[in-house]
């Protein structure tokens, strides 16, 4: 019997809505965020949708007026209604941000423990 592709997924998903922005050269969209773990994002397709996936992406989630979690992504799949986006890179301090949402909302320590340990594989 072939694994679901979130059977596979080594890092869980977490619903989560805070402002976010997605920019690409000269665009920038305001997006609904749906998800994101410690490897990407899933957000609501703006419109007009002119993005490039063959461009990497600058994504800014605003945590609060000072804090904001800033991950460079590319695009790993699209949807008629979602877009999916895979981190390719993130600073110190934004994972150090990111990391603490994830902890928070899966409320398992040893679950965030395993997460961080995949992280550094990949």
């Amino acid at each position: 019997m072939p694994d679901s592709h979130a059977e596979r997924r080594r890092f869980k998903r977490i619903a989560f809505d805070a402002k976010t922005e997605l920019t690409q050269g000269r665009f920038t969209w305001p997006v609904k965020l749906i998800d994101l773990s410690l490897r990407g994002m899933l957000i609501e397709r703006p419109s007009p949708w002119l993005g490039d996936a063959k461009l990497p992406f600058i994504v800014h989630i605003h945590l609060s007026d000072a804090i904001e979690v800033r991950m460079d992504a590319e695009l790993v799949h699209e949807e008629p209604d979602r877009l999916g986006f895979h981190c390719l890179h993130i600073g110190l301090d934004s994972i150090e941000h990111l990391r603490r949402i994830i902890e928070l909302n899966l409320g398992d320590t040893k679950e965030l423990e395993r997460e961080l340990g995949a992280l550094i594989e990949v």
